[in-house]
């Protein structure tokens, strides 16, 4: 069998810079922004959102994951220096465009980077 042309997803890694830093702290906010991101993409949540706060020094903060019925969102925040970075993957298309846009929106972010790459 052939595997070498089966498509089995996307996956995208969004970089923002210079976000709120009240939103980044807020694990409240962090669920909305779930919530959101996944109706904006059309991706059914599976199961709970689970926001956790952990890590030492420069490293404590928030970190995110939510699975979907295509795969997950996850996200990592550093409120130290206003940043996130939230990767989408799905077997499901979706524009990772609009994707990077809502989160910037989200958090107020100045500037953003995405890759995306196509899964085989």
């Amino acid at each position: 069998m052939n595997h070498k042309n089966w498509w089995w997803g996307q996956s995208s890694s969004i970089d923002l810079y210079e976000c709120d830093k009240r939103l980044l702290k807020d694990p409240n906010a962090i669920r909305k922004f779930t919530r959101d991101l996944c109706k904006v993409l059309k991706m059914k949540r599976y199961g709970p959102t689970l926001v956790e706060r952990f890590g030492e020094g420069k490293l404590e903060g928030y970190s995110m994951m939510q699975f979907i019925e295509t795969s997950s969102v996850i996200a990592h925040f550093d409120e130290k220096a206003d940043r996130a970075f939230i990767d989408v993957f799905s077997c499901k298309t979706y524009e990772p465009k609009e994707a990077a846009e809502f989160c910037k929106n989200f958090f107020k972010a100045k500037n953003f980077k995405i890759k995306t790459l196509t899964r085989k």
